[in-house]
């Protein structure tokens, strides 16, 4: 078994006080550092990922800007603008333990992991694909939104896909406890990060 561990878009955008801030974000970031510093031997690569917007334009209609009001669905207010703190991960997440950066979202709109890719050009298929991952475990911002859309497509790339519930956080209750039953439904596995499965045992 190979597997590799997601780490969505933990920016401090997407934490408290960021232009879309999640309740928890800052946790998320403390404690996915915290548990790599105990399991970063169980992953093969540790790939991190990051929405890096375009400054220039609207992304692809996924900014409101001007006279436009955010939907909040498939429109959001300007963040995560490339080079801007907004845009950085978080101070709290060690980057230090992640193999592989991944940029998405650059002029357009993306929610998934595998819709970027590495300073190289190089795609998350391919990534995995290359490497031989079997198996990858999500954690991330947000749950009802980027960490939903990437574990959802790393199921249809094939991979046994577990969400670590304790290293996510959503932007809403609601809508993040419906992400993860759908992931569930799917074939992830929700669990926390404690929690051994068949496949480890």
């Amino acid at each position: 078994m190979t597997r590799a561990l997601f780490i969505i878009d933990v920016q401090n955008d997407f934490t408290e006080g960021g232009a879309l801030g999640v309740d928890g974000g800052a946790a998320v970031a403390a404690g996915v550092t915290e548990f790599l510093g105990r399991h970063r031997d169980d992953y093969s690569v540790v790939v991190a990922s990051r929405d890096w917007h375009s400054s220039e334009n609207d992304n692809g209609g996924h900014f409101a800007v001007g006279d436009m009001d955010p939907d909040f669905v498939n429109s959001w207010p300007p963040h995560c603008v490339e080079g801007t703190e907004g845009a950085e991960y978080h101070p709290a997440l060690d980057t230090s333990l992640v193999d592989v950066h991944i940029r998405k979202g650059q002029g357009v709109p993306a929610y998934s992991i595998f819709e970027g890719t590495d300073d190289a050009g190089a795609t998350v298929s391919e990534l995995l694909t290359s490497r031989g991952i079997t198996d990858v475990d999500v954690v991330g911002l947000a749950t009802d939104y980027c960490v939903r859309a990437s574990a959802l497509d790393a199921l249809e790339h094939g991979q046994h896909v577990r969400v670590l519930t304790d290293l996510v956080a959503g932007v809403a209750p609601e809508s993040s406890e419906a992400a993860l039953a759908e992931l569930g439904h799917a074939g992830a596995v929700i669990a926390e990060s404690g929690a051994r499965t068949e496949r480890e045992a």
